[in-house]
């Protein structure tokens, strides 16, 4: 009886390691979830396919994930799946520009090809943009709480950390390209 109620025991102890939440995301098997659920426009068709997928890929990737990924995620703090984030936006022109998410910040391609590269430096804590084989700092976050804004001219302006801070930027951008104009 004393070999039943250890191996009972055994099995509940592992089972709260696996429901535990400290385990990781599981990115690789929520992705493969979300295509899965949108691949088509049709929810029969979807749940139909996701009978047949769901055994072996939906199995694999959550095996992939529950070893590897969440591994890797566990000890090194990092998603190792985030590289992967690409999601398509619709700008403010009416174009369709691509946003691929990278560790230490973005790349944006337009609709016609040319990339631009958001970049987070944590050294000094500060927002650069690169465009054109050209790199320009675009924030910086001060000790002091204040940001350090770099205006397309070139010109540097420190701001309070809120809306009236934003405010200010907006203004002196909007002022100078009406300026531009005549």
């Amino acid at each position: 009886m004393k070999k039943i109620s250890l191996k009972a025991a055994t099995v509940l102890l592992a089972g709260s390691f696996l429901c535990s939440s400290c385990i990781g995301s599981f990115s690789l098997f929520n992705k493969y979830e979300k295509w899965q659920c949108n691949m088509t426009d049709t929810k029969l068709v979807n749940g139909i396919v996701g009978l047949i997928l769901q055994p072996i890929v939906g199995g694999v990737c959550l095996v992939v994930d529950a070893l590897v990924l969440n591994t890797i995620e566990f000890w090194s703090g990092e998603n190792p799946m985030a590289s992967l984030d690409t999601k398509t936006v619709k700008g403010q022109d009416g174009r369709y520009y691509t946003v691929k998410a990278l560790k230490n910040g973005y790349e944006v391609k337009a609709p016609n090809g040319e990339l631009t590269m958001f970049v987070h430096d944590q050294k000094t804590d500060s927002w650069s943009m690169t465009q054109n084989g050209i790199t320009k700092e675009i924030i910086r976050f001060n000790a002091d709480g204040t940001i350090q804004a770099t205006l397309q001219t070139g010109e540097k302006m420190t701001v309070t950390n809120d809306e009236a801070g934003l405010n200010q930027v907006r203004d002196a951008v909007y002022n100078d390209h009406c300026y531009a104009l005549r």
